[in-house]
């Protein structure tokens, strides 16, 4: 009853059969945009395995060998990829044409297919290569042509998501009563940057869903070890089991989870973090909502309605529409409104160090400060780590270091489940490394210990102190921190939101010094 009332309330172009279709079911119309039904067979990517992708026709899906050898994938990853793909073969039965090669063009090439524009420029210039027809792209709250109507005449340094945002809440009416944002405020983000719990181990929340492997992952794991020996491809991080959705009907169940368990403690606790609580509120649906599982809209459609039902706080609520609705759609489209080119021209602060051995080989025992081995290890272990850990632990530490941006982007994208060519760029080059000058983010996303210190439990125990910047105490996050603003200050002096920063490393009696530590620093 609450579900079609909300149904009810929501403006006619934004329905959506997810808030009733819980299954497989055949998707009519997404957006208002009617999809018809093409006699020529499907091609689809492993990222595009969803309802929302299938008309009902015969499908082609292909699982080339070559497309993990070429990277160094976290095993969790490539695992994930093949196990999806085999599930949704089986899910399809004799509608579905399961093809295995090296590469695509061995079983494609001269073929009549259509595809759903893929979501990489490699990936579009392989289809045109094919001559396949071409649909437009699925699987976002928004399309190409609204982002490039909104955009149209705003120079690059004026695509700011949040302007982007407000523009998509007010033209679908999520989250609005009248013209007025539901609350009085579009974004509740000052709400939501609470530390943790002190003196607590966790956030004390359930285990969040994880999967039952079945003899597709058994099937998998030995195909892997076999390619693994064969030496076709070089995996990195541990293996199994697998902890992220591979199904529909998995990912519907992670869904109903994090609403059900996560969502209420999501807004508060999004930047905090935890050693004992690798999950703490984040929904982790990334994962299924990158392999083209869950439609983003379906996700909204139930955060909202467990805010107006009175399930979940508005703050919590507001937190995931805007990261799915506003940051996720606005990075998609970035990707393609910035070119090609994006990530090999950008590098505005001139970092050229290569990602060290800890990073390739996700070795958290390298590493002696305890919150960047903590996080290493993490991502070794499982293949994820929460967006405040990427941000500013692992983000933070390559931009302090002058880590090579686009080193670092590939590297996300092969040691991460969630990691996709569209994603990183402006996640990783623009937003963390700052490395496109401020497109994506106005200032570097560069913090000392202090800030770790206040939002999480990782400096207890570390034999580095926070608190010191020189010295064998000194923690080299925030002795890092000022000779970052040393290396950069050239580059970065003009922008106003640097100046304070800036003032306070004019104002440091041990600049040298500290500048001299860390240029020689090897004990991190």
């Amino acid at each position: 009853m609450l579900a079609g009332a909300l149904l009810e309330s929501l403006p006619a172009h934004r329905l959506t059969p997810f808030a009733t279709c819980r299954t497989g079911c055949f998707v009519s119309f997404i957006g208002g945009d009617r999809i018809g039904i093409m006699s020529l067979p499907r091609f689809l990517f492993a990222d595009q395995l969803g309802p929302h992708y299938d008309d009902g026709g015969p499908i082609v899906l292909v699982e080339a060998a070559a497309v993990l050898g070429r990277r160094t994938y976290h095993r969790a990853k490539a695992h994930l990829i093949l196990s999806a793909l085999r599930h949704r073969a089986r899910e399809l039965g004799d509608r579905a044409e399961f093809l295995r090669a090296e590469h695509y063009r061995d079983v494609l090439k001269g073929r009549n297919l259509e595809v759903i524009n893929p979501t990489s420029w490699g990936a579009r210039a392989l289809v045109a290569e094919l001559g396949a027809s071409v649909l437009p792209s699925r699987g976002f709250v928004t399309s190409e042509q609204d982002f490039a109507s909104w955009a149209d005449g705003r120079p690059a340094s004026r695509l700011v998501m949040e302007q982007f945002y407000r523009h998509v809440r007010t033209t679908t009416g999520t989250l609005m009563r009248g013209p007025e944002p539901e609350g009085g405020r579009f974004n509740f983000d000052h709400d939501n940057r609470q530390p943790p719990p002190k003196r607590a181990a966790s956030l004390g929340l359930p285990d969040p869903w994880a999967p039952v492997e079945d003899d597709i992952d058994e099937e998998v794991r030995r195909d892997l070890d076999r390619l693994v020996a064969e030496g076709r491809v070089h995996l990195i991080g541990a293996d199994g089991p697998r902890r992220f959705a591979a199904t529909r009907e998995e990912a519907l169940a992670a869904l109903d989870d994090f609403v059900e368990t996560r969502l209420s403690d999501f807004g508060p606790f999004e930047d905090a973090s935890l050693i004992g609580d690798s999950t703490m509120a984040h929904s982790r649906l990334s994962v299924p909502l990158n392999l083209g599982l869950l439609h983003p809209q379906e996700v909204i459609d139930a955060v909202v309605l467990a805010y107006h039902s009175g399930q979940v706080p508005l703050p919590s609520a507001e937190a995931v529409v805007r990261q799915i609705m506003g940051w996720r759609d606005w990075v998609w489209h970035l990707y393609w409104h910035l070119g090609e080119n994006y990530v090999a021209e950008s590098n505005f602060l001139g970092a050229h160090e290569p990602l060290p051995p800890a990073f390739l080989e996700l070795n958290g025992a390298a590493v002696e400060a305890r919150c960047l081995s903590h996080v290493l290890d993490e991502v070794s272990r499982t293949g994820y780590a929460h967006h405040i850990q990427r941000l500013m632990i692992l983000g933070n530490w390559s931009l302090q270091r002058g880590y090579e941006p686009s080193a670092l982007s590939d590297w996300f994208i092969n040691a991460f489940v969630d990691g996709t060519p569209w994603v990183m760029p402006a996640n990783v080059v623009g937003m963390s490394q700052h490395a496109d000058g401020g497109i994506v983010a106005t200032k570097p996303y560069a913090a000392g210990g202090a800030y770790i210190s206040k939002m999480t439990d990782f400096c207890g125990g570390c034999r580095f102190n926070p608190k010191i910047r020189l010295g064998p105490e000194a923690c080299p996050f925030t002795a890092g921190y000022w000779a970052f603003l040393d290396r950069v200050e050239p580059r970065i002096r003009g922008n106003h939101r640097m100046a304070q920063p800036l003032a306070g490393l004019r104002r440091l009696v041990d600049r040298d010094e500290v500048v001299a530590q860390e240029r020689t620093r090897t004990d991190w």
